[in-house]
């Protein structure tokens, strides 16, 4: 069936397939890492509590059958099984029914982790990871030959992704249209990484031409991913060069990395020739088997029966940021950073065991691994892993609405909590928990050349509130 066979994307399968696999892995072993603290039987926001209120039908996950630790545990150590056995590429060698089936585990695995992860599990790469597990599943296997059908579905799903983001930047803040927002993005993001200090120092002339050229790969490359070979390599290449930037500048979890893996939905054969000279050529093959073709043209009707209210959204004057128009996640809506924060606003969580509240010297901060405390400290790399606790005390600087969570955290800080403990980088109570806690609010920037050459410092902070008065275990209500 020639017109069913893409077999000239034999390379870019694998980078799809794989590399998916990949960022599958890298959340399965930070599921394992983190979600029992966050959200375990005694996390911040515990799974029984959410699954008792919350319909199966409006989030579905195994988890409404049943949950317990070590439940999780048991299906995100599977996840890492299987993902890992995909990166290595050994399901791909056999039927493909196999690599299907194993990809299609990871979907509803993971579905049903996000699915009962509130708060903690809100950003739009979840929605993003899990559509493209399920649209790689149906890629087959080596047996066959890439459908052209999924391959042609993938670069959509790169165009909503790059598009949906440019439109929500021109929607947005002034700062996208005026071309100052990288004025500020690379001092105020969520996680700064060990280069952004050295980025944003760069000349103004610079951050405009960043903004010219996002506009330009998020608003005009996405269009010649539909375009005929070699136009659809060049986009590819553009969309993957600019994702390699952002890699280099921030700490985006598996975002950029995801983004450049579905690029090469775009990129053909000859022009992964062209660079790796020493490629072989793909062999014969038997013919497609009919239920092969008939599963996956059945999953490409109902993607794009699903793909109407993604795409009304594109025009659509009040856009969706990432935003699921169903409960499985499928064909989403996607878009970052519509407007960028000016000030970057740090909340501070300190602990006392003097009786005094008011002896300032007996104040010991903790320390987190990835978001800015300590002035002294280089920002770290930590992507492709997703720091969730980190990203989330952003957001609570920011002013989010849904503090339950900080709530518990400043309780479980207190009681001494192992588990939340160990998701901090520094316990300055490690013998026993404080008498007190308090959280301030400081203002951020970073240290001017002049300043760091001086001091040694990567950030000057100035207090500006105070988000929690000190308290203490009997004044806190027990969570």
């Amino acid at each position: 069936m020639d017109w069913f066979a893409a077999g000239d994307y034999e390379f870019a399968r694998q980078v799809l397939q794989r590399g998916v696999a990949a960022c599958y892995l890298v959340g399965f072993v930070g599921a394992i890492n983190q979600f029992p603290a966050l959200l375990g039987e005694h996390g911040l926001l515990p799974v029984p509590r959410f699954v008792a209120r919350i319909r199966f039908r409006q989030s579905p996950s195994v988890f409404h059958w049943r949950y317990s630790d070590r439940m999780l545990l048991a299906v995100a150590w599977a996840g890492t099984a299987v993902s890992a056995s995909l990166v290595a590429g050994l399901p791909q060698l056999g039927p493909p029914w196999l690599p299907m089936l194993l990809f299609l585990l990871l979907w509803a695995g993971y579905l049903s982790i996000v699915n009962v992860g509130q708060t903690f599990y809100s950003f739009g790469w979840e929605s993003l990871l899990i559509e493209a597990g399920f649209v790689v599943a149906f890629l087959g296997s080596n047996e066959v030959a890439p459908p052209v059908t999924i391959i042609f579905f993938l670069r959509w799903l790169v165009f909503r992704l790059e598009f949906g983001a440019g439109l929500i930047k021109i929607r947005g803040g002034a700062e996208w249209r005026d071309l100052t927002a990288l004025y500020y993005h690379h001092e105020t993001q969520p996680m700064p990484n060990p280069v952004s200090w050295f980025v944003h120092h760069l000349p103004k002339w610079f951050h405009r031409g960043e903004v010219l050229g996002n506009h330009f790969v998020q608003l005009v490359v996405p269009f010649f991913l539909f375009a005929p070979q070699p136009v659809a390599s060049v986009a590819a290449a553009i969309v993957i060069l600019s994702q390699l930037w952002l890699v280099l500048t921030g700490n985006f979890a598996w975002l950029n990395w995801i983004t450049i893996v579905l690029a090469f939905a775009a990129v053909d054969d000859n022009a992964f020739r062209f660079v790796f000279r020493w490629l072989p050529s793909a062999g014969a093959r038997p013919d497609t088997a009919i239920w092969f073709v008939v599963v996956v043209l059945a999953a490409t009707v109902f993607l794009l029966a699903l793909s109407y209210q993604p795409a009304r959204n594109l025009i659509s004057r009040r856009q969706l940021m990432n935003a699921s128009f169903n409960r499985y996640h499928l064909v989403n809506a996607y878009g970052a950073f519509g407007t960028v924060t000016k000030d970057r606003f740090e909340v501070v969580v300190e602990g006392s065991d003097a009786e005094d509240p008011f002896e300032e010297s007996a104040w010991r901060a903790y320390e987190f691994r990835g978001k800015p405390g300590d002035p002294r400290r280089m920002p770290r790399q930590f992507a492709p892993y997703h720091l969730r606790l980190d990203w989330l005390m952003w957001f609570l600087a920011l002013g989010a609405r849904d503090t339950r969570w900080f709530e518990t955290f400043i309780v479980r800080l207190l009681e001494g909590d192992g588990p939340t403990l160990r998701m901090l980088r520094v316990n300055p109570f490690p013998q026993a928990p404080p008498r007190r806690l308090r959280a301030r609010v400081f203002l951020y920037r970073y240290t001017t050349p002049a300043e760091r050459r001086a001091t040694g410092d990567w950030w000057v902070r100035t207090e500006v509130g105070l988000l929690v008065a000190p308290v203490g275990l009997a004044g806190h209500a027990r969570a």
